[in-house]
């Protein structure tokens, strides 16, 4: 063992994960390979360095293995990033959706010369396709969608992969020995297309969290199986399209929604921000949805919310029953939005 990480769900207690020194390497050593990182390379790394994804995917490992060069950041801001890229020459940053909005949003007032970046990475979670077809007409770089877990598995849309590809999908794996099982809630396999639980097995995937066998039993099957808890859609290229948590899907009267599908939808809305879409107990529907969602500008009315939904051809058990207007999102360490905290908040106004 190299070192310990944390996992860092949104959902749940953090898990001690024991990386190797094989495994870790093998990782970063592909990344920078996939992502075309040499000495000329510059990495600006804005988010928490500690964490998988700007340590490993390439991150600073990637482009220290490469020859190339580490920009620190000392704050995600684009008053403070934006300067740094002029400054540095940055071909490459990696970020989180969240993150990734207000770099959009400040671009049309930018002052900085961004012309050498060249390529950003959004991962983390999901990004919803809605922003990933805006960011390269607005800030002039190439998208690389990025989907992993700090217990292994990552996944990188291609240089050449087609522009559907890169804004529909979370890319597929980064080697050819990772095995990708996608199954029903029964632990049946299901076809490409279908939505259904990831399990994955691989060369750098760990075998278990650190003394913790309740964890273990949970999270890996009998023949070594990983379970992370995603809901994806693998399709015929292998790519896949992450469909949301397991925790994020809402059992509304025996219907399940996709939290995920419900943002894409609401962010293409002209007045909203940024939205999460979380379920709430209900005495008769078992679970009904609610649509936490941060205003751009004017706030629209929630009744404009709902038919704004409708008129997307969602079927009406999918439109939110509620709507929450809010000022900004609780975000966990690494910039992702916490769902858990965000149920709360709402349970506590309930």
């Amino acid at each position: 063992v190299a070192f310990m990480q944390i996992s860092g769900g949104s959902t749940g207690l953090s898990k001690l994960i024991p990386r190797t020194h094989d495994d870790y390497i093998y990782s970063f050593r592909a990344s920078a390979e996939i992502c075309q990182l040499d000495p000329n390379s510059v990495y600006l790394t804005v988010l928490p360095v500690a964490h998988n994804f700007p340590m490993s995917s390439p991150g600073v490992f990637g482009a220290l293995h490469a020859g190339g060069r580490v920009v620190l950041s000392p704050s995600p801001s684009p008053d403070v990033a934006f300067p740094l890229i002029e400054q540095e020459r940055v071909t490459i940053t990696g970020m989180v959706p969240p993150l990734a909005l207000l770099w959009l949003q400040a671009a049309a007032s930018r002052t900085a010369d961004l012309s050498s970046l060249k390529l950003l990475q959004v991962g983390g979670a999901k990004l919803a396709p809605e922003i990933a077809r805006r960011i390269g007409p607005t800030l002039g770089v190439r998208l690389q969608q990025v989907f992993g877990m700090a217990e292994g598995l990552v996944n990188y849309t291609r240089h050449d992969d087609p522009d559907e590809l890169v804004i529909n999908t979370q890319g597929r794996p980064i080697s050819p020995d990772d095995e990708v099982l996608v199954v029903d809630d029964q632990g049946r396999p299901v076809p490409d297309g279908e939505p259904g639980h990831l399990l994955t097995r691989g060369p750098y995937t760990i075998r278990g969290y650190h003394n913790d066998p309740g964890a273990n039993a949970r999270a890996f099957t009998e023949d070594g199986f990983y379970r992370t808890g995603d809901i994806v859609r693998r399709l015929p290229s292998g790519h896949l399209e992450v469909q949301g948590r397991a925790t994020d899907h809402i059992n509304r009267a025996g219907e399940k929604i996709s939290a995920e599908e419900i943002e894409d939808h609401l962010l293409a809305h002209p007045d909203v921000f940024d939205a999460a879409v979380v379920s709430v107990p209900d005495e008769y529907l078992g679970e009904r949805s609610c649509a936490f969602i941060i205003p751009n500008g004017r706030q629209p009315r929630a009744v404009e919310i709902k038919a704004w939904i409708r008129s997307r051809g969602l079927a009406e058990f999918k439109v939110p029953d509620q709507v929450v207007f809010v000022g900004e999102f609780t975000a966990t360490a690494v910039g992702k939005i916490s769902r858990r905290e965000l149920r709360a908040i709402l349970r506590q106004r309930l």
